[in-house]
């Protein structure tokens, strides 16, 4: 059978997540999300972001709290702004189009945006004859495992701040990034955007993640929204559950921890081996170009994604490790990969 490095999210829970469910089974508990794991998961949530002012809202997936959050916050004639290879704009079958919003994008640069980037679509948009961007969207880690830097982050929220942007942060992978070199922590998003996600499902929960909201100006009637897009969970309280158990012990930051280093054998075994990257990922997403003939063997005994062909030989393939990936798969790769 083939090992997959197609995704962080082709296993279950963490065992310590499934455990917190089963031991709190059957008790019982209110439901859509005021129960006591819901509301003991916010309190631990807001400590770590020394932030007791926030709005937490747990949703269940990632496409579902991008549509609702970016939704509710933007006028029928308000955009968002994004690069072209974002979640929202390649990977979400149009989702926040259904809801009425352009996304206005641009090439982008190792997986990001910048404030120039920002200001050239901003000032393109000048009047009431074509949509008003209203928002940015970024994602941490991005789409090619690259991340924003704590200064990164605080550029581009003051640009967003002078121009009456809102800075909207997909933290699907942020466990990845959380542990990198200079990488804003929960308090500086806290600090430095109006609204971003504890992404949960690709970072050892069965499902959920956990949006939460700065601005005081989206809060508002939020559980509304919640409930008109049919994300209200009825039992509410087994997402909740499972974020306390991420955070109670920090397990969120050692799965963090974990699956990065199991990127980082590959990574530094496909530089002995000679293997080229796409882009430098410093997280648990790597971006070989393989040889076609190399990689047509690999595949035979591990599932990777089909990026790109680079030319009529070489292929960019993305690999992606998970909390649950052993240290010895990573190891057995590279060996493959040397005998070839």
């Amino acid at each position: 059978m083939k090992y997959s490095f197609l995704n962080d999210y082709s296993e279950g829970g963490h065992p310590q997540v499934l455990a917190a469910l089963n031991q709190t089974n059957l008790v019982q508990s209110v439901g859509y999300g005021q129960d006591e794991y819901c509301l003991q998961a916010k309190e631990i949530l807001k400590e770590k972001m020394q932030n007791k002012n926030v709005d937490i809202h747990f949703l269940v997936g990632g496409t579902q709290t991008n549509m609702i959050m970016i939704a509710s916050a933007l006028k029928d004639y308000q955009a968002v702004i994004a690069v072209d290879s974002g979640h929202i704009q390649v990977h979400e079958t149009g989702a926040v189009e259904s809801t009425g919003h352009k996304i206005l994008t641009c090439p982008h640069q190792d997986g990001k945006i910048n404030v120039s980037m920002i200001d050239e679509i901003y000032r393109q948009h000048t009047d009431e004859h074509m949509v008003q961007p209203k928002m940015v969207y970024i994602s941490q880690t991005t789409e090619y495992g690259t991340y924003y830097t704590l200064e990164e982050l605080k550029t581009i929220y003051a640009y967003c701040k002078e121009h009456q942007l809102y800075l909207f942060v997909d933290g699907a992978r942020l466990g990845s990034a959380l542990v990198l070199e200079n990488a804003p922590t929960l308090r500086d998003l806290a600090q430095y955007s109006d609204a971003f996600y504890i992404g949960g499902t690709k970072m050892g929960a069965l499902f959920g993640e956990c949006l939460v909201l700065i601005n005081d100006d989206l809060k508002p009637d939020f559980r509304y929204h919640i409930k008109q897009k049919g994300a209200m969970l009825a039992k509410g309280r087994l997402l909740g559950l499972q974020f306390l158990a991420l955070f109670k012990e920090d397990l969120y930051y050692k799965i963090g921890l974990h699956e990065n280093k199991c990127a980082h054998i590959i990574k530094e075994g496909l530089i002995t081996n000679h293997i080229p990257m796409y882009i430098d990922s410093p997280s648990n997403q790597l971006f070989p170009i393989f040889e076609k003939n190399i990689y047509q063997r690999l595949s035979q005994d591990y599932a990777m994604t089909e990026m790109f062909n680079v030319d009529e030989d070489h292929i960019c393939v993305r690999l992606v490790t998970s909390w649950a990936t052993p240290e010895e798969i990573c190891h057995e790769f590279i060996n493959d990969l040397a005998q070839l």
